[in-house]
């Protein structure tokens, strides 16, 4: 990108593209956090992603305030406004993406019988891939890498293949054991949320390619 002529604007960019990926962080740890407590029943750890979601909040309207006002002062045009835009829309789902991964921390104390619920361990290689997807189309927001971002949106239907065999499990298991209802209803939310994480980090990627090329991905 062109050095622009006003330094203040650079600036502004450059704080944007440092809220973003320090939202991106917060999101990533939230999610690893969050399924760590799932698996092992650590519920402080639980809590601590329920508490540090306020965190994410707090950055997603410094975003806010910060491209709102850019657009307003600076008039940005061209590639320039595409990236302020882009970058308003993912500090939203960023956001959005921490709340799942809070929602999944709430659920630690209601399973139930952990160390012998075996669909339990399918839903770690689900939450692996999706939150492989966050960190990458982080990579590509920062980089403008439209090909980084269409590779992370084809990974979607992996996540979406996950939870149909888990949800297929699950419902199984429900059949066969009908004292794991409560427990596998949980589990079921959980694999839905990770699910969502896969679909808005689809969403980023979608944002990613309009900001670098100006147009979205033919098959979105």
């Amino acid at each position: 990108m062109a050095d622009h002529t006003v330094k203040a604007f650079d600036e502004d960019i450059t704080r944007l593209r440092g809220l973003i990926a320090e939202m991106g962080g917060l999101a990533q740890l939230a999610i690893s956090d969050a399924m760590q407590a799932l698996i092992s029943g650590d519920e402080k750890l639980a809590g601590e992603v329920v508490e540090r979601d306020r965190k994410l909040d707090q950055l997603e309207s410094e975003v806010d305030a910060l491209a709102i006002r850019t657009i307003a002062l600076r008039a940005p045009m061209a590639d320039d406004l595409r990236e302020i835009i882009a970058a308003l829309k993912i500090g939203g789902v960023l956001e959005r993406i921490g709340d799942y991964a809070k929602n999944i921390a709430k659920r630690v104390g209601d399973i139930e019988s952990r160390a012998k619920f075996e669909p339990l361990t399918l839903l770690p290689a689900m939450a692996d891939i999706a939150a492989a997807m966050v960190h990458d189309v982080l990579t590509a927001f920062a980089a403008r890498d439209p090909v980084l971002a269409r590779e992370v949106i084809e990974r979607d239907d992996k996540v979406d293949a996950f939870y149909d065999s888990i949800f297929r499990n699950l419902v199984s298991y429900m059949v066969e054991n009908p004292a794991t209802i409560s427990t596998a209803a949980q589990l079921l939310f959980v694999a839905r949320n990770i699910e969502r994480i896969g679909d808005h980090a689809t969403n980023v990627a979608e944002m990613v390619h309009f900001a670098a090329l100006g147009t979205y991905p033919v098959d979105r």
